[in-house]
Order: C-alpha cells, then structure tokens, then sequence
C-alpha cells in the first residue's frame, strides 16, 4: 500500500518536493506496524533503511557503561529516525522500541539517493536533524561520565572558612606547629617567674596563659573538626566513584556475556539450517541415484 502524499507534504524532509515527486517517493516506500514495547533494531545491528512515523511514538535510546538508559530522542507523527546508519552504512547507534501501537513508513537506501539527487536541499534537512540529535546526545553523555573526585573536592574548597580550616588542619599536624608552641610557652614562664623584675604580667598559676590556651583549643578542634567532616564527605564520593566503576566493569562483562549468548545462538541457528538444507539435499540426490540405478523396462515381442 503507498504512502499517502498528504502526509509526506507535512514532513519537512519532502516539503519541498512536488506532488509528482512525492507521488513517485510514496509509491516506493514501504509501511511498517510496530506494537507497543516491540523492538524495531537494536544497537550495532547492520542499518539499510530510515523510518518515518506516521502514528505513534518510537523512543530511541542507548545504555551507558553503568548499564543505565539513557533516552536520546522519542520519535512522533512526521519525524523520521535510523537515518545514520542509512548514509554511512554503518550499525545501527541506538536501540529503537515502540512506545505504543505505532505505523510507519520505510525508506530504503536507494530510494534516499534518488531523492537527494533530485532534492539537494533534502540532504541539508537530514543533516540539520541527525546535528541536533548529536548534540543531544553528547550533551546527556557528558552527564554521566565518571565523576572526578580531585574536580569536586576543588569545586567545594571556594568558602574562606573550610580554606582556613584545611590550612590550620595540616599546620597542627606538622612540627613547626609543636615547636611554636614549646617557644612561645617556655618565654611565658619564664617571663612570669620572677626571674626578670617587671615581666610577670601572668603570675603563677598563669591564669592568662590557661584561658589562651582553653580558647586556642577550642577554636582548633572546631577547625580541625570542619576539616574531619570535609575529609570524610571527600571519601564517600571516592567510595561512590570506585563503585561507580566496579559496578560498570561487573556490567561491561555482563554485556560481553550477553553478546557472546546472542552470537552462539546465531551460531546455532544457522548450523541448523545448514543442517536442514544439506539433509534435504541428501534425500533429494539419493532419491535421484535410486532412480537411475533402477533397470529400464524391457520391451515386448
């Protein structure tokens, strides 16, 4: 049954064709139904031919490393998809699945030629639409890559407060940090020991020195615990990234063992029906040599 005319005018690939043009592109093109959650291609199968949707929806989509899905593009009344593979000849990029009862239309590869050929300006509309799928496309992959943990750390390192709480946490852990303190408490007592008269501002007990060192202890491991809670909000996204990877490596090798079933059945199916066909090609040649080895009727008289 050829395509309606009516409907190619409203897709703006043919628009700018004439009715006898279309009238020719309709009577080659080819209808096809797909039923709701039916697969039409799967990505990496071999492509010869773009669809156009007349009604329906078909959602073409891909998955990541991770094994999630990610929706590229649904398809609806008067768009046109599997157009890639169609050009360069190539496997199929993206797995197409009905979305609910949907009919479309079939273009083969000679048929576009011919079309392009006559309308230049139809190859300009294929290329401006498979552009802004691939933009699409790399804008929601990027998405979805590996997180960088050093890129995130450094993102949250923008307040002044956690600045200074990093640089005070590796100051007290270092030597330079006991040192000051031994000199600075060392002059103090032995500035109010009496030994220098005029110097003992802070008198045994050394009331001053205690509250300094009460309010400094207070404020470092306030400090020091910000650091803590940084540190340890930095090793839950690392402990999120490795899962992320060990868990795309477990689905990587699920895959491969999926494509490796998908091959063996091939395998097995075509084993079979070579089978099939050199045993029908046996019977059929015995059945001939049985023929001919049987003896010619012998003539009366």
């Amino acid at each position: 049954m050829p395509a309606d005319k009516t409907f190619l005018a409203q897709i703006h690939l043919f628009a700018q064709l004439d009715d006898d043009e279309r009238g020719v592109l309709a009577q080659v093109m080819s209808e096809r139904s797909l039923a709701g959650g039916e697969v039409l291609f799967r990505i990496g199968e071999p492509g010869d031919s773009m669809f156009i949707v007349q009604t329906g929806a078909v959602e073409l989509s891909v998955q990541d490393t991770a094994g999630q899905k990610i929706v590229l593009h649904t398809a609806r009344s008067g768009e046109f998809f599997g157009e890639l593979s169609l050009l360069d000849g190539g496997s199929r990029t993206a797995t197409a699945v009905g979305v609910e009862a949907t009919s479309l239309l079939v273009l083969d590869r000679e048929d576009l030629v011919q079309l392009f050929r006559k309308r230049p300006d139809a190859a300009l509309d294929m290329l401006a639409a498979m552009g802004r799928m691939t933009r699409k496309a790399n804008a929601l992959l990027r998405e979805r890559v590996v997180r960088n943990v050093n890129e995130e750390v450094q993102e949250e390192r923008g307040s002044v407060v956690l600045r200074v709480a990093d640089w005070v946490a590796n100051f007290s852990g270092s030597i330079t940090f006991l040192l000051v303190h031994v000199g600075i408490f060392s002059l103090w007592i032995l500035l109010n020991i009496g030994l220098i008269p005029g110097t003992d501002f802070d008198p045994f007990p050394f009331g001053l020195l205690t509250m300094a060192v009460s309010l400094e202890a207070i404020i470092l491991s306030t400090l020091l615990l910000f650091s803590s809670n940084r540190q340890s909000a930095h090793d839950r996204i690392r402990s999120d990234v490795e899962y992320e990877i060990n868990l795309k490596a477990e689905l990587e090798v699920a895959h491969l063992h999926e494509k490796t079933d998908r091959m063996r059945e091939d395998m097995l199916d075509r084993l079979a029906r070579i089978e099939k066909a050199l045993g029908v090609g046996a019977r059929t040649s015995g059945q001939r040599q049985a023929a001919s080895d049987q003896p010619a009727p012998r003539s009366g008289g």
